[in-house]
This record gives C-alpha cells, structure tokens and sequence, in this order.
C-alpha cells in the first residue's frame, strides 16, 4: 500500500472468483466503497496495490511441491467447518496448477502426492496459478493478498456452523443474515455490490463471498486470525494458512 494513503484512503478488499474473472469487493474503515470485476488478478493487483492495506483472496496461497500430506490449513478448517467441510477443497500441487487439462493435471498430482486432482480443485487451479505467479512476480504482494476461505469467514462471523448450502435459497438467506449481524448496512452492500458488476457474469453467491471476505478483511468486532496460528512456509516462502475474523480462535 502507498505510504501516502491515510485512514480513511485505505482500502480493504474482498476478492473471489467468478465466471468472468475475479469479483472485488471494497471496505474502507468507513464501510462500503465500491466493488468491481477484473479479468484476472493481475489487473486487480494493478487497480489496488497503493491503496489496499489488505486483500483477502478466496483461492489457495502457498503451495506444494509434493508430498502425501495435505497444506496445514486444510484438514483445520475441515474440522472447524464439520457439515460444510467439503466446501474446502484440497489445493493441487504447484505444478498442477498450470496444466490445463484435468487428466493432465490430474496426473502430474497423484505422481507427486499419490492422489489424485478433482474437477472442482481443477476449476480453481486458473485462479491459483494467477495468484501465485503474481506473488511470484511481485515481492510486495506478499505483504497484501492473503488466503481465507468464505466459508470459513462467514463460520467466524456466525459463531457456529452454518446450516445450509450456499448454492441454495436457505443458504443465501443465511449468510445474508450473518453479514447483517456483524455489519447492519451488508444487505445495502450487497445490493450495491451486486449493482456494480452489472454488465460481467457474476453471480450473487459470488458477491456475498467477496463481502464475506472484505468484511473480515476490514478492521472490526474481534482480531484477525489464521489458521494455523503459526503458519509454516511453502517452498517458495508463501505462509500456507487461512484468515478469518473472531473474538476467540477457531478450533482447537
């Protein structure tokens, strides 16, 4: 962030991805700011990286060579998550990350953790990639973009776990209710949010998570927290964790 941004210039974004690239989400200490859509995280990046103190990116940072065990903060917030654990999907291996094709890729992990690659963690393998070649390219990125997880943010704000899906219509009520209550004004910040990505495909659950992600990334009720509490380092010097927001840790 720019040395010469003040309080109330700072920025606290919420990024997730979507089908047509990344969908931002913007907190300043005062509340909603703005949100938009990038096509990739580059172009993100290149939009805040003055004046974000923070962004919290909903895809894997810090990754594998190799290796059977799974990252750190995925069997943590697994176990914290309980009924929505399978939101969290295991990050393939780095390389596997830039294969294009699922049989691919799929074959390039299990030669290196014995298991083998998902469609759904494929679908993410793009947007890990970007994120990790931009803090690849860009030593000071390191210092602003970091990994959470919407479902674990929005485990943190609740208190509890969630009961609903949140590809479905209780889910999004759910979670609408649980930004309410740590942040009155959501609602309206969604509805804005939701507004201002007119003219992208994006989709509304993709603007909750963002939100749910900007929120825990401003300063508010509760400390900012990962998982785990001290989070060893990849290969290349990437911190493998997960961010939240709470009064008390999660887990145990």
């Amino acid at each position: 962030m720019s040395e010469t941004a003040t309080e109330g210039e700072r920025q606290y974004v919420g990024a997730g991805r979507c089908p047509d690239g990344w969908v931002a989400v913007v907190h300043t200490v005062d509340g909603f700011d703005h949100a938009a859509v990038f096509p990739e995280v580059g172009a993100l990046w290149g939009r805040y990286e003055e004046t974000a103190e923070r962004i919290l990116v909903g895809v894997p940072v810090g990754l594998l060579e190799g290796g059977e065990d799974p990252r750190p903060p995925e069997p943590l917030a697994r176990e914290v998550l309980g009924p929505r654990a399978s939101a969290v999907v295991p990050a393939p291996v780095r390389e596997a990350t830039r294969k294009r094709r699922h049989a691919t890729a799929t074959r390039v992990n299990e030669r290196k953790t014995g298991r083998r690659l998902s469609k759904r963690a494929h679908e993410l393998a793009g947007y890990i990639a970007e994120v990790d070649s931009l803090l690849g390219a860009i030593p000071e990125a390191r210092e602003v973009v970091v990994e959470s997880h919407p479902e674990l943010c929005f485990r943190a704000l609740a208190g509890e776990t969630l009961s609903y899906d949140a590809g479905t219509a209780a889910g999004y009520a759910e979670r609408l209710r649980v930004l309410a209550a740590f942040d009155a004004d959501a609602p309206v910040d969604v509805v804005n949010a939701s507004e201002a990505t007119g003219g992208h495909e994006v989709r509304v659950a993709d603007v909750i998570d963002a939100t749910a992600l900007a929120l825990t990334a401003r300063p508010g009720p509760g400390e900012f927290r990962s998982l785990p509490t001290d989070p060893p380092l990849d290969p290349e010097g990437l911190p493998m964790r997960m961010c939240y927001r709470s009064e008390r840790p999660l887990g145990g």
